[in-house]
């Protein structure tokens, strides 16, 4: 078994620089917090009834997409991370096949769930005008765009599917932490699929120019800190039941395996998905405590894509989990 159940030990937690971290955050706004507490709550307790065939409901948190890192208070200017949220999208599309509900934790403006198999023409062009007053679907992209309508709208019909944005590290932190207390009490059903890319470094808030940073001035000098590492936290305290996948992308193969199976045993994470850079679409290697899983792209089949096969696997190895808990 790949368990790792909450009794393992963790290597020493900062807590400290997390509080500071959290504690030096821009606020959310008292009504955006809100609301995104008050829309966890509905969809967790919505969804903890068991479903049709009796079985406990299963929630995954989906992460997707980079984070952002602001260099201005008032933002003009900022590093981003390379991702373009399709993992995540696609993902989110075979977890709810399987018959999860999922918090969807994305980059504003990413891949969304359901929008992959839509052309890459500009959106515009999907359309046409067919009199004064009916506008109707391009018959080249009729039948894709159709499908994708239906599907989104019976994902959030069924109350399977709540989708909640970020853009900056300080956002997605909060958020993500919001998720975990609000999924503690699903205990093993609960899943995080953390596929997003998130930042290593930022500046603190308190240590940023307010204004725009001025040309001007000549060349720029910026001291990066580095953002706490909340894997361990989220294991040990926030959802400690939760079967866990983390993600490591690498661009030099002589080190990721090295990379996924230090943070499969640093974070006791129960699974790393290891991707290399240039083939991140056409496979990825599943780093467990038992071994590593090589998952390919079927490549026989058009449109076929890697995370279908990878969902499963993870599908699999979450029943066991949840198996060996009870």
């Amino acid at each position: 078994m790949d368990a790792i159940n909450g009794s393992e030990s963790f290597e020493e937690i900062p807590y400290a620089d997390i509080k500071s971290f959290f504690d030096s955050a821009p606020s959310l706004g008292d009504a955006a917090e809100t609301k995104i507490k008050e829309e966890l709550e509905n969809f967790i307790r919505r969804n903890s009834s068991p479903s049709e065939n009796g079985t406990a409901r299963r929630v995954v948190c989906v992460t997707s997409g980079g984070t952002t890192v602001p260099l201005e208070q008032r933002c003009v200017r900022y590093i981003d991370n390379f991702s373009s949220g399709h993992r995540g999208a696609a993902s989110t599309e075979y977890f709810l096949k399987a018959g999860y509900a999922v918090v969807f934790l994305y980059r504003k403006g990413t891949c969304q769930p359901y929008c992959s198999s839509l052309p890459d023409d500009p959106l515009l062009e999907c359309f046409e005008v067919s009199s004064e007053s009916n506008i109707t679907v391009h018959q080249t992209h009729a039948e894709k765009v159709k499908g994708a309508i239906s599907d989104h709208r019976a994902a959030i019909a069924r109350g399977s599917l709540l989708k909640l944005p970020f853009t900056t590290i300080f956002e997605y932190l909060q958020i993500l932490q919001f998720i975990a207390l609000s999924m503690r009490s699903l205990g093993p059903n609960a899943m995080f699929y953390l596929a997003a890319a998130v930042s290593d470094f930022y500046v603190p808030w308190e240590s940023m120019a307010l204004h725009k940073i001025q040309s001007a001035s000549g060349p720029l000098d910026i001291r990066l800190a580095q953002v706490p590492k909340m894997l361990p936290v989220l294991r040990k305290d926030w959802a400690p039941m939760a079967f866990c996948i983390s993600f490591k992308l690498e661009t030099d193969t002589k080190i990721l395996l090295e990379k996924a199976d230090m943070a499969l045993k640093k974070y006791n994470m129960h699974m790393v998905v290891a991707n290399e850079l240039k083939t991140r679409k056409e496979e990825v290697i599943v780093v467990t405590k038992n071994g590593n899983i090589t998952i390919r792209r079927d490549m026989t089949h058009a449109g076929a894509d890697v995370e279908e096969p990878l969902v499963k696997l993870i599908v699999d190895r979450h029943s066991a989990y949840i198996s060996s808990q009870s």
